[in-house]
């Protein structure tokens, strides 16, 4: 039997590609955006779907609505978009968090939080397991995000202890595929529309700090297990498969068959050098992990910017 289901941030990158999946299910959606980096057109197919309702809504502020469960994905994900106003985006994932918690407590739905491999910060221990406790500094240019999603799972566990919420806690690692935003300063995305445009690829630092992508599929359908599972978490969320951010820009432009070249500029203040989970947990827990070659995910994402790019919205 079909839930009623609540997607903060449902007009997103990720939120679009989950309210989808859970419409596909059977199930009716309520999505949530602001549209401060969700956009309308990322949902435009589903606008007519009789199970599913579109509302413009900031989660800094409560909403009362009655819902079986809650994907709190809310937050500008990008440090593009979360450094430009980082006061709103700790009141995003704390004062978001404490909103959405309590509507899970008055409903009795279970609630799901979209969290980071951020909380790790800069780690000292590679790759990242769930028991590591991150090496985050508190008060750098970053720590809006970092910091509001470390707060927001001490709520999440808080109101487990003391209200007996059902929460599921996700540490997301970088994701990518089509309706990543375009100017979102993401690797993937930069790439890609730099190659497309026969613009220089910018890479800050030498090249050779590392990332795990995962394509959104995948994320989406390790995000609808956890809710399903009996286990709060966190677990995380990602692709074990490391490779360096030089590696992917020659990938890319490749892939692309673009003129671009190389452009070197300082990293920036915090940046990580290594960022690769450990999914043990998820691969014991929910029997999952991820299946979509990076290559094929690559091939789509540039369909994706390619067809924007002729539309004129690049």
């Amino acid at each position: 039997m079909g839930k009623r289901v609540l997607v903060t941030g449902g007009a997103g990158f990720l939120g679009s590609h989950l309210c989808e999946r859970l419409i596909a299910e059977g199930h009716e959606v309520l999505c949530l955006d602001n549209f401060y980096t969700g956009r309308r057109r990322n949902v435009a197919a589903l606008l007519d779907h009789p199970a599913f309702e579109l509302m413009r809504h900031d989660v800094t502020f409560p909403l009362y609505v009655e819902v079986d469960q809650i994907y709190n994905l809310a937050c500008p994900a990008s440090p593009v978009h979360y450094q430009f106003d980082p006061v709103a985006t700790t009141k995003t994932s704390v004062h978001g968090a404490i909103n959405m918690l309590g509507l899970a407590k008055r409903t009795k739905a279970r609630i799901l939080q979209a969290s980071t491999s951020e909380v790790y910060g800069d780690p000292e221990v590679h790759p990242q397991r769930e028991d590591y406790r991150g090496n985050v500094n508190p008060i750098g240019p970053r720590a809006c995000y970092d910091e509001g999603k470390r707060c927001a799972e001490t709520l999440f566990f808080d109101y487990h202890r003391q209200h007996k919420v059902q929460i599921r806690i996700a540490r997301i690692f970088n994701t990518y595929g089509p309706r990543m935003h375009p100017n979102d300063g993401r690797v993937v995305s930069n790439f890609i529309v730099q190659a497309l445009k026969g613009e220089p690829i910018t890479i800050y630092g030498d090249g050779t700090q590392t990332r795990s992508f995962c394509f959104v599929d995948d994320l989406i359908e390790g995000l609808i297990r956890l809710m399903a599972a009996d286990a709060t978490g966190p677990v995380n969320l990602g692709n074990p498969s490391e490779m360096t951010i030089k590696a992917l820009a020659e990938r890319i432009i490749a892939m692309t068959g673009s003129r671009s070249r190389l452009m070197f500029r300082p990293l920036p203040e915090d940046d990580p050098l290594q960022r690769r989970p450990d999914i043990g947990l998820a691969r014991g827990m929910l029997g999952w992990a991820p299946k979509v070659p990076v290559d094929t995910g690559l091939e789509r994402t540039i369909a994706h910017f390619r067809q924007r790019q002729a539309e004129g919205d690049l």
